[in-house]
């Protein structure tokens, strides 16, 4: 079951890498509005079209590898969709990728195997009391609402592209444990009552919530602002969603040692990846 997990995981990241490279380029053409209007502009545009077709693709991929293997062992996966990304990009541009991105490629798949081998995580459930889900609802809603608040148009570029790469994380975290939970339902109690929760809307809901919120934080300003957040801040916050949602455990004591180290290896990896990012998308103008 966790090999399965790993696998569908892996494939999901590869899908959200593609969809991210074609938004990407489809975002770099459109350099006014926000909103619903811009994503109706993009909606003109093939490129973006086939970018929506594989978040859809890795929306399935992820479903499946969370209804077999733990939210803090599948989430945490994702951060690989940044390097995918980089790797799609570069021949839809034709162009070649430096030596110091593939260096930052392995620092990033490097600090992921590091950090998952000394956590361990693991957890078979899917299903959390309304008393957990409150307060979780209350915290991350509220924290987008008051990250989109903040982000209006006329601040600096930087921060609204981090804060609102920030609010995407948090919604696509929110995404992910409500769709286990819905798997969950699915898995045990089959079609009909998969329908009948209200986590199974909520995720829709949550989805479409981090999508937007995700092209406008590439349309805010650069990736090196938004993406470390988006890759971070979605993994992190899913593993403590689910230690304290789904009672899934990992390993602590002296295994924070390796687990915080490959975490900065990551980082570094990503903000040394969002440097080369940029400038390719800069040439697809």
């Amino acid at each position: 079951m966790t090999g399965l997990a790993v696998l569908f995981a892996l494939l999901g990241a590869a899908s959200n890498a593609m969809g991210t490279a074609f938004q990407r380029k489809a975002a770099s053409r459109v350099t006014e509005g926000g909103g619903l209007r811009f994503i109706l502009r993009l909606a003109r545009q093939p490129a973006w079209l086939t970018g929506i077709a594989g978040v859809i693709g890795a929306a399935l991929f992820q479903a499946l590898a969370l209804a077999n293997g733990p939210l803090s062992l599948v989430q945490p996966l994702f951060i690989l969709e940044l390097p995918f990304a980089l790797m799609i990009a570069v021949p839809l541009l034709h162009r070649r990728l430096s030596r110091a991105a593939w260096q930052a490629v392995a620092g990033v798949v490097a600090g992921l195997g590091l950090v998952l081998l000394s956590a361990a995580p693991s957890g078979a459930r899917s299903d959390a009391s309304m008393e957990r889900w409150i307060p979780v609802l209350v915290l991350c809603l509220g924290t987008v609402a008051a990250a989109v608040a903040v982000a209006r148009p006329g601040r600096p570029p930087l921060f609204r592209a981090a804060v609102l790469g920030t609010a995407s994380a948090i919604s696509n975290a929110l995404t992910a444990a409500l769709l286990k939970s819905a798997m969950g339902t699915l898995d045990d109690d089959g079609f009909a009552a998969f329908l009948g929760v209200w986590q199974t809307y909520g995720f829709v809901l949550t989805g479409i919530t981090a999508v937007l919120l995700l092209e406008n934080a590439l349309q805010a300003g650069p990736l090196a602002a938004s993406q470390p957040a988006l890759t971070i801040g979605d993994a992190t916050l899913s593993l403590l969603l689910g230690v304290t949602l789904f009672d899934e455990t990992i390993r602590t004591g002296w295994w924070l040692l390796p687990e915080l180290t490959g975490a900065g290896l990551v980082l570094w990896g990503v903000l040394r990846l969002t440097r080369v990012v940029p400038h390719l998308a800069d040439m697809a103008h």
